[in-house]
């Protein structure tokens, strides 16, 4: 499943680095944009801007899939000696819960399946016979690799690719939010290809951060669905809309996501996903998990879970879009 840009910061964020009571850092970071602002504090813009610049170098040199000489291409390539970094094991502990809260609906190790049937916003998605799901199921499987003592991934299958882009934005996030707080701020906002963290108030208005939620629309418009509030939480939106087929008998719309379980595609009806939760990390796997996961043991997961809330939109009969709320929403 792909994860899209799915949410609209409902902000100036404008190209100068400086408004009167807020400073603002922009830029192209981990394959997508990236804005930080927050109330003045005692460090100077290029000092801050320095530190960002260093986090998201480490960050990339230990998760980023895209570069061959990182920790993960490295050990995807077949190195068993490669030692991880803090950043790469919070990662993987993070994904361990996950994978388990899920019952394994959420799965780092499902890439393979999804060059396999091709998915695509101009794609069909291709069939792939029994043999083909078989051989694939035995390098799928997040409970297929481990992390040893001396901080070295073990992979029962050579083959077994991880990918943690389910992760690594909303980690990347965490990570510049508390640099922010360490040097002294108490009032900022840090998003990183639309997932986001936010810390007490804008300096602005002195209300709570405002982020808004795009309305699913496979032309590519940017319209909003809603406005959500956010202080002191992170907020992360999953959805594959764009890419879903129409029932030309019924008109509903339908995504297709792969389930790591069985390696077959599903039809849903989940067009996005958004979740609320302590931490960024948190917020951006949850979000991916419950576009997989059947709707109605994603809601239940997420009413079990007090650190959680979500907010589903879904295609309704007729292709009409519907709200679903969790109760702590």
């Amino acid at each position: 499943m792909d994860k899209h840009i799915l949410l609209t910061l409902v902000l100036c964020w404008i190209g100068c680095e400086k408004q009167a009571d807020t400073l603002v850092h922009q830029g192209y970071a981990l394959g997508t944009s990236y804005g930080v602002q927050y109330a003045p504090i005692d460090h100077s813009y290029d000092t801050v801007q320095q530190g960002i610049d260093s986090l998201f170098y480490v960050i990339n040199a230990s998760l980023s899939t895209y570069l061959p000489a990182s920790a993960i291409s490295q050990i995807n390539q077949g190195d068993s000696l490669v030692i991880v970094d803090k950043h790469f094991q919070r990662v993987y502990v993070q994904a361990d819960k996950v994978w388990k809260a899920t019952k394994g609906y959420f799965d780092p190790t499902i890439g393979a399946w999804v060059n396999a049937y091709g998915f695509g916003p101009d794609k069909a998605l291709t069939n792939i016979s029994k043999l083909q799901r078989d051989s694939l199921m035995q390098i799928t499987g997040w409970d297929k690799i481990h992390l040893t003592p001396d901080h070295r991934i073990r992979k029962e299958k050579p083959e077994i690719y991880i990918d943690f882009n389910a992760l690594a934005k909303g980690y990347a996030v965490d990570v510049i939010a508390d640099y922010l707080i360490q040097l002294g701020s108490q009032n900022h906002l840090v998003e990183i290809g639309g997932e986001v963290v936010a810390k007490g108030n804008s300096p602005k208005s002195g209300k709570a951060w405002k982020i808004g939620i795009d309305k699913p629309n496979e032309t590519g418009e940017r319209s909003l669905q809603s406005i959500v509030a956010l202080s002191n939480q992170a907020l992360a939106t999953s959805g594959n809309y764009r890419k879903f087929r129409l029932d030309e008998l019924t008109g509903d719309k339908y995504v297709h996501s792969i389930n790591p379980l069985s390696g077959i595609p599903v039809r849903s009806k989940v067009l996005s996903v958004s979740v609320k939760a302590p931490n960024c990390m948190m917020a951006d796997a949850y979000a991916t998990a419950l576009m997989v996961m059947p709707f109605d043991e994603s809601k239940a997961l997420i009413e079990s879970n007090n650190r959680l809330a979500a907010y589903w939109i879904l295609s309704s009969d007729g292709g009409q879009l519907e709200e679903v709320f969790s109760s702590r929403w």
